[in-house]
């Protein structure tokens, strides 16, 4: 009974965390404590009518106590910024004029965006309330920085170093000549990026002094995007600094970090028996990506084929360490196997970085290691639920972690579905069956999680997982015996690896070719918490009650039609065009019933870090038409990105610039892959009309105008690529009609012009700068959006406009 017991309180916090994400509150009160309480009255004293030997009622009453407790602890814990952080030194442009510029952002590219925090929504509203205020009056000025470095510098996909700064000192730069403002003594940390040649000898505890400028890190602008400000305030950052200069303030430099330290060598005696990549990916088997350097492209092929779990330090390389660690001491009395094994457990979880994934691996090795030294018989789900809970008290934020929930459904998947597929499978042989189970146990538990973050799946998984696997573990345990090695005999440690090349080239060319199949990545759309809810009900339902086991199959068909029938549904009855904001030309997205359009003429970077993430959150497979107003030469290079993931069956570009684009090989290329799927292209004509559905198009173009007219149903919309200088705009009105909604870059617009419009919403693609036009919309009442300061709007038939930040009435 008090094993009982003890689960049930584990749970009950477990799942106080979990209801942190309910948004909403009664009186300073959360909601979703109101009614955990008001759940917990009935539960104990009704439970015994179906559990007859149920724990008493108090023991539910104390649990739900225990829940309500976990929430506040959770609130407690939300990292505030202090009074002296350096993010009061960064400069808020002032909100006088409604037309006033906003200031760019040079955010770089995360290394982590592989591996994002899931943020809930209650805990989106709460970080939310975290915004900094310029309080150390350092002004719009560069500033000087100085602190510490507080994590091991990394690569972002920009070939720049990032780290994290616990920052000290912050001054400003006054002019040209470097004229320093007075010191303001600050707290906190910022995230920083500087030139890869200016910090080659950087390691963490270094006293820096940099130069560059602060800024506030942008949250998510677009749907389904990575929302930088809200993964930074969950770390307790809540500036980023953009580096320029960098320099050493003391000429003593402290000794690094033993761990560090431990982990260069390693690194560098397996680099020089392997080449690159194979020797990062050997390394970042071992020691995880997070503490290696592997190159992005190698990480990108490794997530489309579902290989992503084997570049992370997790419970499989732990259990591999102790199971070495066993096998080579099997002589020696139980006390010293114990004592060798923790140490190992120690080191190892020193050189990963002490992720939560590889924490819960280490505790539950090493209450294992105990089991071992008592003879004792330990139960894993029990183990697995407790060192959840006890990491939970440590840090209560791990629970929306994506890495830390991942870790945990794997695990719970292994342990209680691996010996019910070893069952169905007795027919193969006994030394496969492992190959399939394993895969397919955690494959089911994680699914729901990353259909619910992510919305794509993967095909290919299972088989392209049964077939690495010997690789995975002869890669792995030879690479922790070669950085034993390289620790006690570097030459020994060097050849070793170099024996591994084989095997890590087989693997990275297998990930490869399994990222180029057709079909590697399937988007669903992002399912809610309810149908995740449900999921996992379902799961926990088969493996909890041995008699329903054979009804697997029914299970499976309720879980697919469970995520298929709300997307198809949606997707056939949806009538929606969202405006995403980028960071060059406009794009737009145009869903009508079924069928999808793009009208796109923007950068590659806009591509992988707006449009794709956008149609995989919205399950979209194909585009049936797309546009390219502005075919150059760069746009080709991101339409090949979006054919590649998002074949076309129609494909649309000026008439003109097709033309001057034919001989380009790369125009050409994007021609084939087009016609590879059975699409088309055509020629984009002035005036031509389009109709697609519901949906007409119309390319507009004069000597200074281009613009394209869309038309879904009676509203009209105008997008504007080109206009005239304002004195000459009057007279378009001659060949424009009046338009619900206007897009424009946001420069100057003549006051005739926008009186023949008459629009209800004018959306400006990049920040305004004409505080006149902005008065005038204001004047007369028409919303105004600027997709660069508040993000993506969408119009659906039923709910008209919406921003994915409030719009804004100027």
């Amino acid at each position: 009974m008090i094993a009982i017991v003890a689960a049930i309180f584990c749970g009950a916090y477990i799942l106080g965390l979990l209801l942190t994400g309910i948004p909403g509150n009664l009186a300073g009160i959360p909601l979703a404590a109101i009614g955990l309480l008001l759940l917990a009255v009935p539960v104990a004293f009704s439970i015994r009518r179906i559990w007859r030997t149920a724990p008493k009622p108090e023991v539910w009453l104390a649990a739900g106590l225990i829940g309500v407790a976990a929430m506040l602890y959770f609130q407690i814990r939300l990292p505030q910024p202090g009074a002296t952080d350096i993010c009061h030194a960064i400069w808020i442009e002032p909100a006088v004029d409604p037309a006033s510029p906003a200031k760019t952002n040079p955010v770089e590219t995360s290394p982590v965006q592989a591996s994002p925090v899931q943020v809930s929504p209650a805990v989106t509203e709460k970080v939310a309330q975290n915004k900094c205020q310029p309080t150390i009056p350092i002004g719009d000025t560069p500033v000087e920085v100085t602190g510490k470095v507080a994590s091991p510098p990394r690569l972002t996909r920009s070939n720049r170093l990032q780290f994290e700064l616990a920052a000290t000192q912050v001054s400003g730069i006054a002019d040209p000549k470097h004229l320093h403002q007075p010191p303001y003594p600050v707290t906190g940390k910022a995230y920083v990026t500087i030139p890869r040649s200016s910090g080659e000898q950087l390691y963490p505890g270094l006293t820096v002094r940099m130069t560059g400028s602060l800024y506030q890190p942008p949250p998510a602008t677009n749907p389904g995007g990575f929302d930088f400000e809200k993964y930074l305030a969950r770390q307790g950052i809540f500036a980023g600094f953009n580096g320029k200069t960098l320099a050493y303030p003391s000429r003593e430099k402290p000794a690094p970090p033993l761990f560090w330290a431990i982990r260069q060598r390693i690194q560098q005696i397996q680099a020089i028996g392997l080449p690159q990549p194979e020797a990062a990916l050997v390394s970042a088997m071992v020691m995880g990506k997070d503490a290696v350097d592997v190159p992005y492209e190698i990480q990108d092929q490794f997530k489309q084929t579902g290989l992503a779990h084997a570049l992370a330090a997790s419970g499989t390389q732990v259990s591999m360490l102790i199971g070495v660690i066993l096998a080579f001491t099997q002589r020696l009395p139980g006390k010293a196997r114990f004592g060798l094994g923790t140490a190992a457990l120690v080191l190892y979880l020193g050189l990963t970085g002490l992720e939560p994934s590889v924490l819960r691996a280490g505790i539950m090795g090493f209450v294992a290691l105990l089991a071992l030294i008592a003879d004792r018989k330990t139960k894993p789900v029990g183990i697995l639920l407790l060192t959840a809970t006890l990491l939970l008290i440590i840090n209560p934020l791990w629970i929306w972690f994506l890495g830390f929930q991942l870790s945990f459904l794997a695990t719970l998947g292994l342990l209680v579905t691996v010996p019910i597929l070893t069952k169905w499978l007795d027919w193969m042989p006994s030394a496969v069956v492992p190959l399939f189970a394993v895969p397919i146990a955690a494959y089911l538990w994680t699914l729901p999680l990353m259909l619910s973050v992510f919305g794509i799946v993967s095909p290919y998984s299972i088989l392209v997982n049964v077939v690495v696997s010997p690789l995975i573990t002869v890669i792995s345990i030879g690479g922790m015996v070669s950085a034993a090695a390289a620790l006690l005999y570097p030459a020994v440690g060097s050849l070793l690896a170099s024996l591994l090349y084989y095997p890590t080239h087989l693997l990275i060319k297998i990930a490869e070719m399994g990222s180029q199949l057709p079909g590697n990545t399937f988007a669903v759309g992002t399912i809610s918490a309810v149908q995740v809810v449900l999921l996992y009900g379902m799961i926990s339902v088969i493996w909890r009650w041995q008699r329903l086991h054979k009804y697997w199959w029914l299970a499976g068909l309720l879980s697919v039609g469970l995520v298929a029938i709300p997307i198809g549904y949606r997707a056939a009855n949806l009538s929606q065009i969202t405006v995403l904001a980028t960071d060059q030309e406009p794009v737009l997205v145009v869903q009508d019933g079924g069928k999808v359009g793009l009208i796109h003429s923007g950068s590659a970077e806009d591509v992988q870090f707006s449009v794709l993430p956008f149609l995989r959150q919205q399950g979209i497979n194909h585009l049936d038409w797309a546009i390219a107003p502005n075919l150059k030469t760069p746009t080709v290079e991101s339409w090949q990105q979006i054919a590649a993931a998002a074949p076309i069956r129609i494909f649309y570009s000026s008439l003109e610039q097709s033309a001057t684009n034919s001989g380009s090989p790369a125009y050409q290329s994007l021609l084939a892959d087009i016609k590879t799927t059975s699409g088309v292209a055509i020629p984009l004509s002035a005036q031509q009309n389009i109709q697609q559905g519901t949906v007409t198009l119309r390319w507009i173009q004069s000597e200074s105008l281009e613009a394209l007219q869309l038309q879904i149903g009676e509203q009209i919309w105008l997008m504007f690529s080109q206009l005239p200088d304002w004195k000459h705009q009057a007279i378009l009105t001659n060949t424009l009609p009046p338009a619900a909604v206007i897009g424009w870059s946001g420069k100057a617009l003549s006051f005739k012009l926008l009186e023949h419009l008459n629009p209800e919403l004018a959306v400006a693609f990049k920040p305004s700068s004409n505080s006149q036009t902005t008065a005038w919309l204001k004047q007369h009442q028409i919303k105004f959006h600027s997709t660069a300061e508040k993000g993506a709007i969408q119009w659906t038939a039923q709910q008209g406009f919406t921003g994915l930040r409030s719009l804004e009435d100027r």
